[in-house]
């Protein structure tokens, strides 16, 4: 086993619509700007890594097109995942550990502004039973949160207070779609409101990864991986507690996330409610800065979101904000698939 670290991160502006850029035009500036930050190459990447979905762009291999941002002449090595980046860091990382490059480049991007991303999420569901009810994202979420609600969880002020603190720290996020706090507005979907729900727009994000002493060689302060996994629930939503997160907390677990304390987190939750169950599944107490990026509340590039999350979290790890951080990344209804990666700052190479 090597030690595999994040290198460099970088994400796009997000947007509420990019009409008048195709996904290559989106993608390239971010990838230039992240092999920029470590002075290599397209030549010099070992592995190549993207997700996206092919459900948002309408068109069956779409991300076939996204290649012409890379460049896939000479031939390199490549791969893709149809969902978040997350999951694609996630191969990534497995390609570094096992010695079969000893550097990577992972890429993510989603446009949701050209249709109604709320019933295209829907294609997520069961086929038989829940999809032919055609409930939006929204609603799920909803449901969700009135599970919260009448369980004590939490309530409609707690609720509006976690979208305060995201779009307030998200002021600082000069690539934030929403930044600072604003009204919680009508209710979409009782009992969420317009605040309680996240923007709909277009971003891409990249990493760069490497092994050992190539990452060192490339980054002053690397974001060692030092534990990541992925779990998932039942499909069903009839057979899940929607109140708890077991795969979060098993996902962490496997990552090592209980180990020691965090001091920062980036949690994967588009909406309020969502982020009271991880907090709770991932035992994340007032001592831990949470999503100070702003979070998938201040932008949620579908696809790229959680992607961003961990390059939010290795960014902090750079910087010298956080020594130890936690990400979360998630795909699906109501929390279905959650991933968990816990990032160190270079004293604590083992």
């Amino acid at each position: 086993m090597r030690d595999v670290a994040i290198v460099a991160f970088s994400q796009t502006d997000h947007v509420p619509g990019s009409e008048e850029s195709s996904e290559v035009e989106m993608l390239m500036p971010v990838l230039h700007d992240v092999l920029g930050r470590t002075g290599l190459r397209t030549g010099d990447i070992g592995f190549t890594c993207s997700g996206s979905s092919d459900y948002l762009a309408g068109r069956a291999f779409s991300f076939t097109m996204a290649l012409d941002g890379v460049g896939a002449w000479p031939p390199i090595a490549e791969s893709h995942v149809e969902t978040d980046g997350a999951w694609a860091l996630y191969e990534a990382w497995v390609a570094l550990l096992t010695g079969e490059a000893d550097t990577a480049l992972v890429y993510s991007w989603g446009k949701s502004s050209p249709g109604s991303v709320r019933d295209v999420l829907s294609r997520q569901l069961d086929p038989y039973y829940l999809a032919p009810l055609w409930p939006d994202s929204v609603a799920l979420a909803a449901l969700q949160a009135q599970a919260l609600v009448d369980a004590g969880e939490t309530d409609e002020p707690a609720l509006a207070a976690i979208a305060a603190r995201s779009r307030t720290d998200a002021a600082d996020n000069p690539h934030a779609q929403l930044r600072g706090a604003r009204a919680q507005g009508d209710y979409v979907v009782r009992p969420l409101r317009t605040g309680d729900c996240p923007p709909v727009g277009d971003g891409a994000a990249a990493v760069v990864l490497a092994a050992g002493d190539r990452a060192r060689d490339l980054c002053d302060r690397p974001a060692w991986i030092r534990g990541m996994d992925h779990r998932i629930e039942p499909h069903s939503l009839g057979v899940r507690d929607l109140t708890d997160s077991p795969s979060t907390r098993q996902a962490a677990e496997r990552a090592g996330a209980f180990e020691r304390s965090v001091d920062t987190a980036e949690l994967h939750a588009p909406f309020t409610s969502q982020e009271v169950v991880l907090r709770k599944a991932l035992r994340l107490d007032g001592s831990v800065r949470i999503n100070a990026s702003g979070g998938a509340l201040a932008a949620n590039p579908v696809m790229a979101a959680g992607l961003i999350r961990i390059g939010e979290a290795a960014a902090a790890v750079h910087r010298g904000a956080s020594d130890r951080a936690l990400a979360h990344a998630t795909s699906g209804p109501c929390l279905q698939q959650n991933l968990v990666a816990v990032l160190e700052g270079e004293q604590h190479v083992r």
